[in-house]
Protein backbone atom coordinates (compact mmCIF):
# COMPACT_ATOMS: atom_id res chain seq x y z
CA UNK A 1 0.00 0.00 0.00
CA UNK A 2 1.24 3.64 -1.25
CA UNK A 3 0.32 6.08 1.24
CA UNK A 4 0.06 9.92 1.52
CA UNK A 5 0.61 11.53 5.16
CA UNK A 6 0.11 15.24 5.37
CA UNK A 7 1.16 16.58 8.80
CA UNK A 8 -1.41 19.53 8.60
CA UNK A 9 -0.75 23.19 9.76
CA UNK A 10 -3.58 25.78 9.75
CA UNK A 11 -3.98 28.60 7.37
CA UNK A 12 -3.14 31.83 8.98
CA UNK A 13 -6.28 33.25 11.04
CA UNK A 14 -8.41 30.51 11.62
CA UNK A 15 -8.59 29.15 15.26
CA UNK A 16 -7.77 25.00 15.38
CA UNK A 17 -11.58 24.87 16.02
CA UNK A 18 -12.07 26.64 12.58
CA UNK A 19 -9.74 24.40 11.06
CA UNK A 20 -11.32 21.27 12.18
CA UNK A 21 -14.89 22.51 11.22
CA UNK A 22 -14.04 23.45 7.61
CA UNK A 23 -11.86 20.03 7.65
CA UNK A 24 -13.94 17.73 8.58
CA UNK A 25 -17.36 18.81 7.03
CA UNK A 26 -15.85 20.88 3.92
CA UNK A 27 -12.93 18.96 2.52
CA UNK A 28 -12.55 15.73 4.20
CA UNK A 29 -16.39 14.48 1.69
CA UNK A 30 -13.92 15.20 -1.38
CA UNK A 31 -10.79 14.16 -0.34
CA UNK A 32 -12.30 10.43 0.60
CA UNK A 33 -13.54 10.24 -3.25
CA UNK A 34 -10.45 11.35 -4.91
CA UNK A 35 -9.68 9.03 -7.45
CA UNK A 36 -7.82 6.00 -6.66
CA UNK A 37 -7.91 6.66 -3.20
CA UNK A 38 -8.48 2.80 -1.06
CA UNK A 39 -8.07 4.26 2.38
CA UNK A 40 -8.43 7.78 4.06
CA UNK A 41 -8.05 8.68 7.76
CA UNK A 42 -7.74 11.43 9.55
CA UNK A 43 -5.90 11.86 12.72
CA UNK A 44 -7.01 14.82 15.62
CA UNK A 45 -4.47 15.91 18.16
CA UNK A 46 -5.71 14.90 21.75
CA UNK A 47 -4.28 18.07 23.15
CA UNK A 48 -3.93 20.88 20.33
CA UNK A 49 -2.67 23.01 22.63
CA UNK A 50 0.30 20.85 23.18
CA UNK A 51 0.49 19.74 19.80
CA UNK A 52 2.98 20.56 16.41
CA UNK A 53 0.46 20.23 14.05
CA UNK A 54 -3.26 20.79 13.67
CA UNK A 55 -3.83 17.70 12.22
CA UNK A 56 -2.93 14.38 9.88
CA UNK A 57 -4.61 13.48 6.77
CA UNK A 58 -3.26 10.17 5.60
CA UNK A 59 -4.30 9.01 1.98
CA UNK A 60 -3.80 5.64 0.46
CA UNK A 61 -3.23 4.02 -2.91
CA UNK A 62 -2.44 0.95 -4.13
CA UNK A 63 -0.71 2.03 -6.87
CA UNK A 64 1.83 4.57 -7.22
CA UNK A 65 1.20 6.20 -10.18
CA UNK A 66 -2.78 7.08 -9.44
CA UNK A 67 -1.30 8.37 -5.89
CA UNK A 68 1.20 10.73 -7.62
CA UNK A 69 -1.56 11.93 -10.51
CA UNK A 70 -4.21 12.86 -7.27
CA UNK A 71 -1.38 14.27 -4.88
CA UNK A 72 1.71 15.32 -6.63
CA UNK A 73 5.51 13.83 -6.27
CA UNK A 74 7.36 13.42 -3.65
CA UNK A 75 9.87 16.06 -4.74
CA UNK A 76 7.34 18.88 -5.48
CA UNK A 77 4.98 20.39 -2.84
CA UNK A 78 2.46 21.97 -5.64
CA UNK A 79 0.93 20.54 -8.47
CA UNK A 80 -2.00 20.87 -10.72
CA UNK A 81 -4.21 17.95 -10.68
CA UNK A 82 -6.11 17.20 -14.85
CA UNK A 83 -9.22 16.76 -13.25
CA UNK A 84 -12.38 15.04 -11.08
CA UNK A 85 -11.79 15.22 -7.17
CA UNK A 86 -8.23 15.23 -7.35
CA UNK A 87 -8.39 18.99 -8.28
CA UNK A 88 -11.11 20.18 -6.07
CA UNK A 89 -9.29 18.55 -3.31
CA UNK A 90 -6.06 20.21 -4.19
CA UNK A 91 -8.37 23.66 -5.01
CA UNK A 92 -9.38 23.72 -1.84
CA UNK A 93 -6.85 23.22 0.48
CA UNK A 94 -6.11 26.68 -0.22
CA UNK A 95 -8.81 27.47 1.66
CA UNK A 96 -7.93 26.33 5.37
CA UNK A 97 -4.18 24.55 4.72
CA UNK A 98 -0.99 26.76 5.00
CA UNK A 99 0.19 24.62 2.41
CA UNK A 100 3.83 25.69 2.51
CA UNK A 101 4.11 24.81 5.95
CA UNK A 102 2.93 21.28 5.26
CA UNK A 103 6.06 18.57 5.91
CA UNK A 104 4.52 15.24 4.17
CA UNK A 105 5.62 12.24 2.79
CA UNK A 106 5.05 9.55 0.15
CA UNK A 107 5.74 6.10 1.05
CA UNK A 108 5.30 2.55 0.70
CA UNK A 109 3.25 1.21 4.54
CA UNK A 110 4.03 -2.14 6.18
CA UNK A 111 2.31 -3.26 8.99
CA UNK A 112 4.53 -4.81 11.61
CA UNK A 113 2.13 -5.56 13.92
CA UNK A 114 -2.02 -5.66 14.19
CA UNK A 115 -4.14 -7.04 16.60
CA UNK A 116 -6.83 -4.54 15.33
CA UNK A 117 -8.13 -5.27 11.86
CA UNK A 118 -8.65 -2.29 9.65
CA UNK A 119 -11.18 -0.38 11.67
CA UNK A 120 -9.20 1.86 13.79
CA UNK A 121 -11.37 4.45 14.37
CA UNK A 122 -11.30 5.63 17.95
CA UNK A 123 -7.73 4.67 18.27
CA UNK A 124 -4.98 6.67 19.80
CA UNK A 125 -2.04 7.08 17.27
CA UNK A 126 1.70 8.22 17.87
CA UNK A 127 2.88 9.24 14.37
CA UNK A 128 6.86 9.60 14.70
CA UNK A 129 8.29 11.30 11.67
CA UNK A 130 11.89 10.42 11.56
CA UNK A 131 15.01 11.98 10.71
CA UNK A 132 17.98 9.56 10.58
CA UNK A 133 21.06 10.82 12.99
CA UNK A 134 24.33 12.57 11.89
CA UNK A 135 26.64 10.40 9.90
CA UNK A 136 24.36 8.06 8.65
CA UNK A 137 23.26 7.10 5.15
CA UNK A 138 19.64 6.43 4.47
CA UNK A 139 20.41 2.99 3.70
CA UNK A 140 21.90 2.80 6.90
CA UNK A 141 19.09 4.42 8.91
CA UNK A 142 17.02 1.91 7.21
CA UNK A 143 18.63 -1.43 8.54
CA UNK A 144 18.70 0.19 12.05
CA UNK A 145 15.65 0.82 11.79
CA UNK A 146 13.93 -2.23 10.47
CA UNK A 147 16.41 -4.70 11.75
CA UNK A 148 17.16 -3.69 15.30
CA UNK A 149 14.53 -1.05 16.02
CA UNK A 150 11.62 -2.65 15.26
CA UNK A 151 11.55 -5.85 16.62
CA UNK A 152 12.09 -3.82 20.42
CA UNK A 153 9.12 -1.40 19.21
CA UNK A 154 6.92 -4.07 18.59
CA UNK A 155 7.02 -5.20 21.75
CA UNK A 156 5.73 -2.19 23.49
CA UNK A 157 3.13 -2.40 26.34
CA UNK A 158 -0.09 -1.31 25.09
CA UNK A 159 1.00 -1.57 20.88
CA UNK A 160 -2.29 -3.14 19.28
CA UNK A 161 -1.05 -2.03 15.96
CA UNK A 162 2.06 -0.89 14.38
CA UNK A 163 2.95 0.36 10.65
CA UNK A 164 6.50 1.62 8.93
CA UNK A 165 5.70 4.07 6.27
CA UNK A 166 9.50 4.22 4.10
CA UNK A 167 9.87 6.73 1.44
CA UNK A 168 9.33 5.88 -2.37
CA UNK A 169 12.11 8.62 -3.34
CA UNK A 170 14.43 8.93 -0.13
CA UNK A 171 16.57 11.44 -2.39
CA UNK A 172 13.46 13.98 -2.42
CA UNK A 173 11.48 13.02 1.18
CA UNK A 174 11.22 15.62 3.95
CA UNK A 175 11.49 12.44 6.35
CA UNK A 176 13.55 9.18 6.52
CA UNK A 177 10.57 7.44 7.40
CA UNK A 178 7.06 7.31 9.45
CA UNK A 179 6.31 5.10 12.43
CA UNK A 180 2.93 5.29 13.53
CA UNK A 181 2.29 2.72 16.66
CA UNK A 182 -1.67 2.66 18.03
CA UNK A 183 -3.17 2.08 21.31
CA UNK A 184 -6.23 1.24 23.15
CA UNK A 185 -5.80 3.94 26.00
CA UNK A 186 -4.21 7.23 26.19
CA UNK A 187 -2.49 6.79 29.43
CA UNK A 188 -0.94 3.74 27.83
CA UNK A 189 0.63 5.52 24.90
CA UNK A 190 2.03 8.21 27.56
CA UNK A 191 3.62 5.78 29.58
CA UNK A 192 5.34 4.34 26.57
CA UNK A 193 6.14 7.01 24.59
CA UNK A 194 5.73 10.07 26.32
CA UNK A 195 3.24 12.83 26.66
CA UNK A 196 2.53 14.81 23.50
CA UNK A 197 4.09 18.50 25.17
CA UNK A 198 7.30 16.46 25.86
CA UNK A 199 10.25 15.71 23.27
CA UNK A 200 12.09 13.48 25.80
CA UNK A 201 10.68 10.99 28.34
CA UNK A 202 11.86 7.90 30.85
CA UNK A 203 9.68 5.04 30.72
CA UNK A 204 9.25 3.11 33.73
CA UNK A 205 8.65 -0.36 31.41
CA UNK A 206 11.70 -2.19 30.49
CA UNK A 207 10.85 -2.68 26.82
CA UNK A 208 9.23 0.68 26.12
CA UNK A 209 12.73 1.67 27.82
CA UNK A 210 14.87 0.15 25.40
CA UNK A 211 12.89 1.37 22.69
CA UNK A 212 13.20 5.14 24.19
CA UNK A 213 17.63 4.01 24.66
CA UNK A 214 17.69 2.56 20.88
CA UNK A 215 16.11 5.65 19.24
CA UNK A 216 19.21 7.58 19.91
CA UNK A 217 21.33 5.45 18.16
CA UNK A 218 20.05 6.17 14.65
CA UNK A 219 17.71 9.01 14.87
CA UNK A 220 18.00 12.72 15.17
CA UNK A 221 15.40 12.95 18.00
CA UNK A 222 15.70 16.80 18.45
CA UNK A 223 14.66 17.00 14.63
CA UNK A 224 12.09 14.68 14.35
CA UNK A 225 8.33 15.97 14.35
CA UNK A 226 5.60 13.94 16.30
CA UNK A 227 2.00 13.85 16.98
CA UNK A 228 -0.45 12.05 19.21
CA UNK A 229 -3.72 11.89 18.32
CA UNK A 230 -6.94 9.82 17.72
CA UNK A 231 -7.98 8.23 14.19
CA UNK A 232 -10.97 8.28 12.36
CA UNK A 233 -11.27 6.04 9.14
CA UNK A 234 -13.08 8.52 6.90
CA UNK A 235 -13.49 5.46 3.70
CA UNK A 236 -11.34 2.04 3.43
CA UNK A 237 -12.85 0.37 0.06
CA UNK A 238 -11.03 -3.03 1.14
CA UNK A 239 -12.31 -2.85 4.81
CA UNK A 240 -15.38 -1.52 3.27
CA UNK A 241 -16.04 1.30 5.68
Amino acid sequence: MFKHVALLVRKAGLTHEEFVAYWQTNHTPIARDIEGVVRYTTVLPVDPDASEFDGIAELSFEDLDALHDALGSEGSRDYDPEKGKAREAREDVDNFLAVEERPRLIGEEVLRKDETGPDTTGLYKHSAFLVRKDGLTHEEFRDHWLNEHVPIAREIPGVVRYATVLPTDPENAEFDGVAELYFEDLDALRAALGHESARDYDPDDPKSRAAREDVDEFLAVADRPRFVGRETVQTDVAGGT
